[in-house]
């Protein structure tokens, strides 16, 4: 096991110029980016160095990084594939399925870039604040020792968040509404037809994945990937071909990501080697710190390495140990700064990133990533100071 000092700065540096890279290229060198194979190697010549320094002083590390990642890539990927061969028809409303639904109901709309950034601010990350299976860093949680029911206890958080990304959403939406030209509204309501669905035998293939999160490894992954095969070989395609399926969102989250993971790995190191010498002490400490690492570390590692932390802090100070080895509050402030916070980036959580693929190969222009970073800070303060205090009532 290395020591903190042991763990060079320079060591995350890969990482940085990572998130830049993600940040910058896509403005700078447009036609660079959009083509996988450059992202790819953009990832692999970031990575490689810390891939090599890993061999040689953390292998262990190294092969988990790998099978975090796997097993993120087989959920998402699984849920992406099975999600993609159901096409709900109609113009009446998990992040896979609703996107598509909600673009192509808006589609005949002008005024409706607010929405595809909403549904990452609500349905990819506040919204499954509540249960295990609504975001992966409460997941995680559920595998080390976190009762399965016990996030039900952040049904206040989840009720405040909700609210007011519902309410704000209404209000944002309403005034676009109103400003669209009249033969656009026409023609929505021209098209209206009753919600159908193509592809139903894919509900199947969603309800298994679901419900293999509660298997022991490799079982999981395993029903995962036969699920996503079942589904692209069983069944009629007629869901996938309305929904115009390609696997390029998936390729791009893939080749992004495996950079991220391989490159974060000195980083969260370093946190949670340093965790305890940090001065987190109370609640509203591990939320903020939780929170704003989530949002470029990916806030799933992040919230095992504050959780660790957590539990050793609890432990220095001899505080009550609610569930977990940690206190309630410290839990509570962990899980939702992870999850709201989250909704910080692209990268803060897999989800996010599917979203934007999605939209942008649906026509939508989606802000860039610091313009995005900045829009969801904003408008997500109110929930970030509310929460600072409701963790402390845990």
């Amino acid at each position: 096991m290395h020591t903190a000092s042991s763990v060079p700065i320079y060591a995350t540096i890969p990482f940085i110029l990572t998130l830049v890279g993600i940040a910058v290229l896509p403005l700078a060198a447009p036609g660079f980016w959009s083509r996988n194979r450059n992202k790819a190697c953009f990832s692999l010549l970031l990575a490689l160095p810390i891939v090599l320094w890993s061999l040689l002083n953390s292998p262990h590390r190294l092969a988990h990084a790998a099978y975090e990642y796997a097993s993120f890539l087989c959920l998402l990927g699984s849920l992406f594939v099975v999600a993609g061969g159901i096409h709900l028809g109609g113009t009446t409303g998990a992040s896979m399925l609703l996107i598509r639904l909600l673009l192509r109901t808006n589609s005949e709309r002008r005024r409706t870039k607010h929405i595809p950034f909403f549904f990452i601010l609500l349905v990819s990350n506040a919204g499954g604040l509540i249960t295990p299976l609504g975001d992966p860093p409460l997941f995680l949680g559920f595998l080390r020792g976190v009762p399965f029911v016990w996030t039900l206890r952040l049904l206040p958080i989840w009720l405040l968040a909700v609210g007011y990304l519902l309410a704000l959403f209404y209000w944002l939406d309403s005034r676009a509404y109103a400003r669209e030209a009249a033969q656009d509204l026409a023609r929505d309501d021209q098209e209206r037809v009753p919600l159908t669905i193509d592809g139903s035998l894919n509900l199947l293939w969603l309800v298994l994945i679901v419900v293999s999160v509660f298997l022991p490894i490799p079982a999981r992954e395993l029903v995962m990937v036969l699920s996503a095969f079942a589904s692209l070989r069983l069944g009629r395609q007629t869901g996938r071909k309305k929904n115009a399926f390609n696997f390029d969102p998936i390729v791009e989250v893939a080749i992004l990501f495996a950079g991220i993971f391989l490159t974060m790995a000195p980083a969260l190191l370093l946190l949670e080697q340093k965790g305890p010498s940090l001065g987190l002490v109370e609640p509203w400490h591990f939320f903020f710190v939780t929170g704003a690492l989530s949002g470029v570390l990916d806030n799933a590692p992040t919230y095992l390495t504050f959780l660790t932390t957590a539990q050793s802090t609890a432990a220095s100070l001899g505080l009550p140990a609610a569930v977990a080895s940690v206190p309630a509050s410290f839990l509570a402030a962990v899980s939702a700064g992870s999850v709201l916070m989250g909704a910080n980036t692209y990268i803060g959580n897999g989800p996010n990133f599917m979203v934007k693929s999605i939209a942008e190969a649906s026509g939508y222009r989606m802000p860039s990533f610091g313009r995005y970073a900045l829009l969801a800070i904003l408008v997500l303060s109110p929930v970030y100071a509310a929460t600072a205090l409701l963790v402390s009532l845990y």
